[in-house]
Parts: C-alpha cells; sequence; structure tokens
C-alpha cells in the first residue's frame, strides 16, 4: 500500500542557482546533492528542516528517458512561468511574506483571503510558481461568501 509522498520533482534551469535560491532566500535544508555514477545526472534535493519525510527535487529537464524537444518544452515552459509548482505552507503568513520578500523573493500577490487560508504567490529562480499558504485551523471557511 502507498504509504505517502517522499520526493516531488521541480523542474529548475539551474541547479545551483536553484539550491542557493531554495536554500537561502526560502530557507530550505539541502538533503542529498551528489552525481548519480560518472558523469551521470545531479541528484539535489531540499527539504524543510519542519518536515524530514518530504523532499524538492530540483531537477534538470534532461534526465533519463526525456528527448531533447520535450527537455526544451519544459525549459521554455519554466522560463515563461506558467508552471506551478506546489503550496508551501507557514503559520505566520504575513511575517514570512515579508521577511522573504526581504530576501529578495519576487512576489506575484500579496497575502489575501480565501475559503482555505491566507494565500501569497510567489517564483523561484526559474520562473515555477508556488502558493505560500497559511491554511485556517479550522479547514475551509464556509461562513463566508466567496463568490466573485
Amino acid at each position: 500500500m502507498i504509504k505517502g509522498l517522499a520526493i516531488s520533482t521541480v523542474w529548475v534551469l539551474d541547479q545551483d542557482r536553484a539550491r542557493k535560491f531554495y536554500t537561502e532566500k526560502l530557507g530550505l535544508e539541502v538533503r542529498t546533492d551528489m552525481v548519480m555514477g560518472e558523469g551521470g545526472m545531479r541528484w539535489l534535493t531540499v527539504g524543510s528542516p519542519n518536515q524530514p519525510d518530504f523532499q524538492l527535487t530540483l531537477m534538470l529537464p534532461d534526465g533519463p528517458g526525456m528527448d531533447p524537444e520535450s527537455a526544451e518544452m519544459i525549459r521554455t515552459l519554466v522560463a515563461k512561468g506558467v508552471l506551478g509548482a506546489g503550496v508551501l505552507t507557514t503559520d505566520d503568513i504575513h511575517g514570512d511574506y515579508r521577511k522573504l520578500k526581504d530576501r529578495g523573493v519576487e512576489f506575484l500577490q500579496e497575502p489575501q483571503e480565501r475559503p482555505y487560508g491566507t494565500e501569497a504567490l510567489f517564483r523561484d529562480d526559474s520562473g515555477n510558481w508556488f502558493s505560500f499558504t497559511q491554511p485556517h485551523k479550522d479547514g475551509l471557511d464556509m461562513d463566508k461568501d466567496w463568490s466573485c
């Protein structure tokens, strides 16, 4: 049986630059940074110190089984900023938003109230966007009218 999700891939354009962004700006820690076999691909993972059982793989789009045309398509989409890479959570959205902004993180949206919590949007150094969310303590706020 499946027990959970351990690793998820984020496509990046430069692994050294991504390592610096994810550790120095976002505050994640490097879990693995190694080359798989002689002349092989670089396996670079980062994760939150508060979540030791989950990692993000910062992967170049040129790995095993990927043809050059597909790799170029992924690089183009990442660079255009159209790929969402996931949701990162916090328990202090306003304080952490200011802290990340001071570190040079590019935000697409300031914190705003949503049915599920308070959310801001930012881009990484490659162009991927993330939801940065402080979830409501009790889940969805169904008492408020969220219609557009």
